[in-house]
Order: C-alpha cells, then structure tokens, then sequence
C-alpha cells in the first residue's frame, strides 16, 4: 500500500491505557516488526505491514517539522518523544505518545529503531492539535517541502522559545513527567 491512498475519515480510534502498541523498522524506516495491538489500531494486517515504510501510517495532519526533528535526534543515536496522530488503514486516526528509540547491534552501532506508542493524555491533546495547526498552516505556505520544514522548524523554536522551554521540558510539561526525564545523552 502506497503512501497517501488511504483517505481521512474524520474518525478517532483509541485504544487502552494499559496499551502499548510496537513496532520496529530498519535503518530506512521500513517495518520489520508490529505488535498486535499496533496492527488492530492501524487496521492492517502483518503481511501488509511488513517491509514498509513506517510513514505509510502518516497522517497528512501532522506536521513535517516533527519528523525532522525526530529523524535528525535519532541519527544523533538519541531517543525522541513525539507526540503523533497516525493514519489507518481504514481512514480513522488515532494519536500516540511515541518513544523512538535506536536499535543497537553488538558492536554499538545503530542497526534499526525501536517505537513504543503510549495513549496520550487530554491535557497534552489539547494544547498539541493548536500548536500542530499552526505548525501545517505554516508549511502550507511554502511549496517547496525543505522550505516548508524549515519555516515550521523556526516556528516551532519561536514557540519554545516564548515558554522559555527546550522541546524536552514542552514535551514533559504536556504529559506530566519531572522536567528530568526526556532524551538520553
């Protein structure tokens, strides 16, 4: 299945607290790994899954600035949490808190990655879809996709930086957690 033919439907999937959906992709971000609950969620089967790009559940309501962001923390070899609305499979959406983190080999090096994907709270979804509006309606005025990434990345600092907050203390402050925790060095 190709990126983009899956339509939004509007529709909202949730699942359970207690739930935690895995999957694991390669080093090109093809899926090598989904659990059960991620494949009841996205509402596709294994075979589908497996060997795909993990951007075939992207949702064209997220913005790109965040994959950046979480594309160029992950090279760095560190771990990212996002907060993400995923598209299905059959249209519905559903957010996460993702944490991604690299796979390492035995010899240290990173061989592929790893996502755990948590229900994110209301609180968090409340400030999140604003700010996610704001970060599209930004990209939406540049045509060029790098100019569009760019101008939402500066954004998205401006944001922070009018918090007086780095992107970790944000993410923390939105779900609760001691401004301690967040990205491993």
């Amino acid at each position: 299945m190709r990126e983009g033919t899956v339509r939004p439907t509007g529709v909202e999937r949730r699942f359970e607290e207690d739930e935690v959906i895995v999957t694991k992709t390669d080093l090109q971000g093809r899926i090598t790994y989904a659990n059960d609950v991620f494949l009841r969620v996205s509402a596709y089967p294994e075979a589908a899954m497996l060997g795909q790009p993990h951007n075939m559940i992207r949702h064209p309501e997220m913005p790109r600035c965040v994959f950046a962001l979480l594309w160029s923390t992950l090279k760095q070899g560190r771990e990212l949490f996002a907060y993400v609305v995923n598209l299905a499979g059959d249209g519905a959406h559903y957010w996460v808190l993702a944490h991604v983190t690299p796979t390492r080999g035995p010899d240290g090096s990173t061989v592929g990655y790893h996502s755990n994907r948590r229900l994110p709270s209301a609180r968090a979804l409340a400030e999140i879809r604003p700010l996610y509006a704001r970060l599209l309606a930004e990209e939406a005025r540049h045509p060029r996709p790098a100019d569009a990434v760019a101008a939402s990345t500066a954004l998205l600092e401006a944001v922070l930086a009018e918090r007086g907050q780095d992107y970790d203390r944000f993410l923390w402050s939105l779900a609760g957690a001691p401004a301690t925790a967040g990205r491993a060095a």
